[in-house]
């Protein structure tokens, strides 16, 4: 069960504390943890026909900038209590973020990406933070954890999946779900928003709910059907009654959540974030 996780860091206190929450929620795990920072250079942009280039001045200035901090970083992280389990490797390079994530999942075979929500911006940054939008819109190759600000880690005993039933389900897309859930012992609250207060599905929600929970069958979970003048209202106030320690959700553009940028429920939780946030693709 080794895995290959991808933490992309801009050196603010919030991606390393994201870089804290993958490492405890891990910590049984045999893993290698790729810590990624994407330097830039002042007056280039990718865009330029005249990208800089090693040697220029501008460019080994922002690179010596980089590593110095990744050596900091990395000098942080082994404040950390150590685990045997755990090897690290750096990456410093210039490119957009995109491309540098794209080109280390494939090169590495990273499994899934654990990223703060908010970075040195934040005052600025609207949903989650733009890099974790940007990756959570663009990366379908891996799932992304992403860490709200100032978060404490804490075991994930409670588990939100929200869905409407109206799309079937693949046993890979959920895997990571299930994988956590097992690693910690967690419980998987299916939770459907049910706005018409009957509790009844179609004929294709039932067959869809059926499938879903052949796929969770052997872990903990509990489907509810909670009344709701709309979703966001009945997934907040679900995560506050029950103490929930992450949500996970399918990022399916033309169903349900639609893109998270558009989608209303991640917007407002997204704008105050209280849990980590699991994206699972469904490619």
């Amino acid at each position: 069960m080794d895995k290959r996780i991808l933490l992309p860091t801009d050196y603010s206190k919030n991606a390393l504390n994201a870089i804290r929450y993958a490492l405890e929620l891990y910590r049984g795990v045999q893993c290698d943890f790729y810590v990624l920072n994407v330097f830039r250079v002042s007056s280039y942009t990718l865009d330029n026909m005249m990208v800089p280039e090693p040697g220029e001045q501008f460019y080994d200035t922002a690179k010596r900038t980089s590593e110095e901090g990744m050596t900091r970083l990395m000098e942080m992280i082994r404040l950390h209590p150590d685990n045997p389990k755990h090897k690290f490797h750096t990456i410093c390079t210039f490119n957009s973020l995109i491309e540098a994530v794209k080109g280390i999942i494939a090169k590495k075979d990273i499994d899934i990406i654990v990223m703060g929500t908010k970075g040195t911006n934040s005052s600025k940054a609207k949903i989650f933070g733009t890099n974790t939008v940007t990756l959570m819109e663009k990366i379908k190759e891996c799932p992304v954890i992403a860490v709200p600000e100032g978060y404490s880690y804490s075991v994930p005993k409670e588990i939100v999946f929200p869905t409407d039933f109206k799309s079937d389900y693949k046993r890979k897309e959920l895997q990571y779900l299930i994988e956590i859930a097992q690693l910690h012992d967690s419980k998987i609250n299916v939770v459907h928003i049910d706005k018409n207060k009957d509790g009844k599905l179609n004929r294709k929600e039932e067959t869809n709910k059926q499938l879903l929970q052949d796929i969770l069958d052997g872990t903990d979970y509990e489907i509810h059907f909670l009344p709701a003048t709309n979703v966001s209202d009945g997934i907040n106030i679900f995560i506050e009654s029950n103490d929930c320690d992450i949500i996970a959700f399918l990022n399916r553009k033309h169903l349900f959540f639609g893109s998270i940028l558009s989608n209303p429920m991640v917007k407002e939780i997204g704008y105050d974030p209280k849990i980590p946030i699991l994206e699972l693709n469904d490619n």
